[in-house]
């Protein structure tokens, strides 16, 4: 079992950067994949990035490489992602989401989620 919060968005302005924080619970943290997703109005919850149990893999969405980058630390039970160079489209809530098992890519594949935090980026 893992139990997910999502803490960091906010305002910004479109060039800015922002850190977005998970804090997980549960032992099963350091066994687990993680992912962040996004989900912005009236649109699909996309994927944005992923991060194999060790830190050692990482998978990007195409709108978000080269801009994003994820990590977590496992002794703190806590993932980050950290943005830059952010646009008026990267405005969304974002989720993060927890799978006991190998690195994915898909909303189907993760069995836990956060509440998610919203982000805004202004022209």
């Amino acid at each position: 079992q893992v139990q997910l919060e999502e803490s960091g968005g906010g305002l910004v302005q479109a060039g800015g950067s922002l850190r977005v924080s998970c804090a997980a619970s549960g032992r099963a943290f350091s066994n687990s994949a993680m992912g962040w997703f996004r989900q912005a109005p009236g649109k699909e919850r996309e994927f944005v990035a992923s991060i194999s149990w060790s830190g050692g893999r990482t998978y990007y969405g195409d709108s978000v490489k080269g801009r994003f980058t994820i990590s977590r630390d496992n002794s703190k039970n806590m993932m980050y992602l950290e943005m830059r160079n952010l646009k008026p489209e990267d405005t969304a809530v974002y989720y993060c989401a927890a799978r006991l098992s190998s690195l994915a890519t898909t909303t189907d594949d993760y069995r836990y989620w956060g509440q998610g935090t919203r982000v805004t980026v202004s022209p």
